[in-house]
Formats: C-alpha cells, sequence, structure tokens
C-alpha cells in the first residue's frame, strides 16, 4: 500500500538550562490511508511529542526538530508557517486527551467547531452552523441543533469527547492523531468512542494515530504498533503479531503489566522494575538496560556499552525490534519471578 504518512528520522530536542531533552530522537514509521496506527509506551517515552510535530505545534518555540515528515509526498518541516496553518485541521487534524482543557470556555461547542470549519472553507456562519449540527449528529450527540450552542462545561466527558472528534472530522482530514481519546471516559463510553471512531473511519477512510498507554486499544483499533520508549522505537510491527509474539523485553514488561481476566485470581501482576530514564542524560547502550532483567544473557556487555539498531526480528522483516537478545522468547511467569 502507498503510504499517506513517512516519518523519518525525526528528531524534537527541547534545549534547557540543564542541558537538550531529547523528547524524540530518531523515530520512522509509515501510514497508509485507512489504517491505523497505535503508538504505546510510558509517560514522558515521546508519544505526543511525536505527533505534535507532525501538526507543526512545535514551531515558534525552542524545540529543535529535524528529519522529515512527509504527508503524501510533501515535507511538513519544509513548508511556511502559513502553509503549515492550512493544512493543519485539512489535511491532519487532533483529538486532544482533555477536551475540557482544549475547548475554550468562553465559546459554545458549536461556535469552536464552526471556526475550525470556515477557516478552510469560505462559506456563512449559517451554513457553517448547518454543518455543525450534521457533524454533532454524525458523532452521536443527542439533540445536536440545541446542544450547539451549549458550552464545553455543559457536556458530559463522553459528549465533550464526541465533540471534539467532530471538530477533527468536519474538515475530512486524510490523518486524524488521537492522543489518549478514552483515558479520563469510563469503560462503556470508551467503547462507544472507539467504536465511533472506527465507523467514521470507514466511512471517510481516515488514517488514524491513537496514543494510548492501553494495550486493549491498540489490539481492538490499531492494524500496527509502535513501541516507543526514551524517545525511540524499540519494536514495531503487526498488531497482532506483535502482542503475540513480542521479542522487546520491554514490550513484554507491558504485556505482563496488564491483568488478564482468564489467569488465576491469585496469580501477581509483573511490573517492570525502576523507572523510566531522564531524557536529559539517558543510560548509554541500550536505553532499558537499566531496567532490564535479561541483560545478563547477552554476551559481553553490549546492553550497557551498544545501542542496538531496530532490525528484523525472528519473525521476518516486518516485525523489527531493538534489543540485543538472539533469542527474543517471551519467558514464562516462572522465568520472571525467578528473575
Amino acid at each position: 500500500m502507498d503510504n499517506f504518512l513517512s516519518v523519518r528520522d525525526l528528531r524534537v530536542h527541547f534545549p534547557t538550562p540543564d542541558g537538550v531533552v531529547k523528547a524524540t530522537d530518531g523515530l520512522s514509521y509509515d501510514l497508509a490511508k485507512g489504517k491505523t496506527l497505535g503508538i504505546v509506551g510510558e509517560s514522558g517515552s515521546g508519544k505526543s511529542v511525536s505527533s505534535s510535530a507532525i501538526l507543526g505545534l512545535h514551531r515558534g518555540t525552542s524545540a529543535q526538530v529535524s528529519g522529515q515528515i512527509l504527508l503524501e509526498g510533501t515535507d511538513l518541516l519544509t513548508i511556511t508557517d502559513e502553509e503549515m496553518r492550512l493544512r493543519r485541521g485539512k489535511e491532519v487534524a487532533m483529538i486532544f486527551q482533555d477536551p475540557l482543557s482544549a475547548m475554550h470556555p468562553y465559546y459554545t461547542v458549536g461556535n469552536q467547531i464552526g471556526e475550525a470549519y470556515r477557516v478552510h472553507h469560505d462559506v456563512s456562519k449559517k451554513a457553517a452552523r448547518t454543518r455543525v449540527i450534521e457533524m454533532l449528529e454524525l458523532v452521536g450527540i443527542p439533540q445536536p441543533d440545541r446542544r450547539v450552542d451549549d458550552y464545553p462545561h455543559q457536556f458530559s466527558g463522553g459528549m465533550r469527547q464526541r465533540a471534539m472528534i467532530a471538530m477533527a472530522l468536519i474538515n475530512d482530514p486524510g490523518l486524524v492523531i488521537a492522543d489518549e481519546p478514552t483515558t479520563a471516559l469510563d469503560v462503556t463510553v470508551q467503547a462507544q468512542i472507539l467504536d465511533l471512531l472506527q465507523q467514521l473511519q470507514k466511512e471517510f477512510n481516515t488514517g488514524i494515530i491513537i496514543i494510548t498507554h492501553d494495550l486493549g486499544v491498540v489490539a481492538e483499533m490499531a492494524d500496527d504498533v509502535l513501541v516507543m520508549y526514551a524517545g525511540k522505537a524499540v519494536e514495531y510491527g503487526p498488531t497482532k503479531e506483535l502482542l503475540t509474539h513480542p521479542e522487546m523485553p520491554y514490550t513484554w514488561g507491558l504485556l505482563s503489566s496488564v491483568p488478564d481476566l482468564t489467569a488465576d485470581v491469585e496469580e501477581k501482576l509483573v511490573p517492570i522494575p525502576g523507572t523510566p530514564p531522564s531524557l536529559l542524560s539517558p543510560p548509554s547502550g541500550c536505553a532499558f538496560h537499566p531496567r532490564c532483567r535479561y541483560k545478563d544473557q547477552v554476551a559481553g556487555d553490549l546492553c550497557v556499552t551498544q545501542q542496538p539498531d531496530l532490525t528484523p526480528g525472528s519473525r521476518g522483516p516486518g516485525h523489527l525490534k531493538r534489543c540485543h537478545l538472539t533469542d527474543p522468547t517471551v519467558p514464562n511467569e516462572e522465568e520472571v519471578a525467578q528473575s
């Protein structure tokens, strides 16, 4: 499939008085239209920072952004601010994590969604209002002709998230970035939001990047998964393949931290030891080695001295891993307990 979005060697660094924070450091991936990429990892791994770069949200800041972000062949890092403004919202849009903070409290929901539409279309306020009502109905807001004049605080959490989806999709963008779209929602509303995104994706053939901590969301929605750690991709591959045959100890740790409803009720979760590294001074070699239980299985001190490349694993060229382990077999629970 032709890639609608291609990110190549993306680096987003933030100079600070204490040094340079390498929030994203050499990230590459592809996304085709109508497909979904799930980006997972702990807080501070660079997920949101890398996606914000696609929308040009680091422009005008001290951030140092390099690499390539090719959207239908156009490098978004080389176009002018005005060209980026014209593309933002029309060709690429974002659903933010907290809609109550993302939406302005002084303007009605209808005004804010309508403004996003009028920026890219030469239409009257009346025509924009009609379009907004259509979108609110499409995303499942009850009585949209009345609720269009409500303020964000008058919507429930689930309705605000639906309104944010309506704002993101009102211009039929080819790419939508959903940054933790279900974090603050209860389980039933989460399921509704995910079903809605999948339904709208089929209707508009939209490419979706979904950023999340929830591996269940990834399993439900994503075609491919990108696992990030310390600003880098540490594993990348088709969702089913990666979740059933992970080849990177960090991914093993993420999966073993998730409750399994089919497991023994007395079986304990196995957390990843330690904490994520500082991006001001990341560890030498493999950034995960201070927390890795399996570094002693690698000959010599490669894990400490040499950073592994992102290379094809034992499952084929479509499944990439950043690890020195030559036998990337998921350990059983007894092995984890002993380690």
